[in-house]
């Protein structure tokens, strides 16, 4: 018990000084993006739980007390956000998404609420933001899980399951030993495996984060890296892959997926990787296969051949699986929904040839 009374101030002490570090670096170079600034969110989060276990909520800073327990709630929604921003390169998040995080960020006001009102806590909220939190860590660590074979920047590939591991296993960790702990036989096992989450999260976190100190850790998706020369001639692999999307529309098969591109253009998955990611300048192999769907779609709404042709059949001749992720797709490419793409395209042909 001794041991950990001197430890536990040592290792939340040195994993707040990291943290703020961190929040300190991602403000400086990358606060222009949406998912640099909810992991700041996130960070400041994971402090206000460190915090908050040094803190009692019958001490004399008991208002401290509820405030960083509050926060700390909301590591799981905020990684949630985190990981579908940065690791599937998201432009924005719905607002839907915004509403369900919002309505998860309210019960913990309302628990403060009724506690500084009554001074219990109230065992339905209580419930409700234990499985929120839960759902949101897991949903966060599948979303990681799932999109690593699309990620096309390796470091960050081998990053992914350092980070499901770390963040998500820590808010797992650190939730249900919550849960338990008053009933727990041995409390100093259940603070010791939480110390050592804290310590191993901070870690992994700390040094995968280091290695992506570079321009390109929070680019906006889309944008492409910056050349060697403005006039660097594509190398014959990037021409390969453009003459088989484009001319061939291998986009179009259901259920393309890297392996299958590697297998036709006869070369293993890293270098394909690097070509698409080092010289095309996509980060991610969805936004890569949108962008040849894309401009297939672009050209048959404008079409005046294509006119009767119902946008979801052009959508799923495209290669798109579904309505909702070609309306996404298209939405944050034009600004603008197929349908006004459209009708702009016919506005144009007849004032071109009114002109004519």
């Amino acid at each position: 018990m001794t041991a950990l009374l001197i430890l536990d101030p040592m290792i939340r002490g040195g994993a707040i000084a990291l943290f703020l570090l961190w929040i300190a670096i991602l403000w400086r170079d990358h606060r222009a993006s949406l998912s640099a600034r909810v992991a700041i969110a996130m960070h400041l989060a994971i402090i206000a739980y460190l915090l908050a276990a040094n803190l009692r909520p019958d001490g004399p800073v008991r208002s401290a007390y509820l405030l960083c327990d509050s926060l700390s709630v909301m590591v799981p929604p905020l990684f949630w956000l985190f990981v579908r921003l940065w690791f599937d390169d998201q432009q924005r998040i719905g607002a839907r998404s915004w509403l369900l995080v919002a309505a998860f960020g309210a019960l913990p006001l309302i628990q403060i609420g009724l506690i500084l009102e009554t001074g219990w806590l109230n065992i339905e909220i209580w419930v409700l933001q234990r499985i929120g939190m839960f759902g949101f860590a897991l949903a966060g660590m599948w979303i990681a899980w799932r999109g690593r074979a699309n990620d096309l920047i390796e470091a960050r590939r081998g990053f992914r399951a350092a980070l499901v591991c770390a963040i998500g296993g820590f808010i797992l960790l650190a939730t249900f030993i919550e849960m338990f702990d008053n009933r727990n036989a041995s409390p100093d096992l259940g603070r010791s495996l939480t110390l050592t989450a804290i310590l191993i999260a901070t870690f992994i976190v700390s040094v995968g984060l280091y290695r992506f100190r570079s321009p390109e850790l929070f680019a906006a998706p889309g944008t492409t890296p910056k050349r060697a020369g403005p006039s660097a001639a594509p190398s014959p692999l990037a021409q390969r892959l453009r003459a088989l999307m484009a001319e061939e529309r291998a986009y179009r098969a259901e259920g393309f997926s890297i392996a299958m591109l590697a297998a036709r253009l006869g070369e293993p998955e890293y270098r394909v990787r690097r070509a698409i990611n080092g010289e095309m300048g996509f980060r991610n192999f969805t936004a890569f296969l949108n962008g040849f769907r894309l401009d297939e779609i672009r050209a048959a709404l404008a079409d005046p051949a294509q006119r009767e042709a119902p946008i979801l059949t052009i959508a799923l001749d495209a290669g798109f699986g579904s309505l909702g992720p070609f309306n996404r797709a298209f939405r944050d490419a034009e600004g603008m929904t197929p349908t006004d793409y459209r009708a702009r395209a016919a506005a144009a042909r007849l004032g071109d040839s009114e002109i004519g």
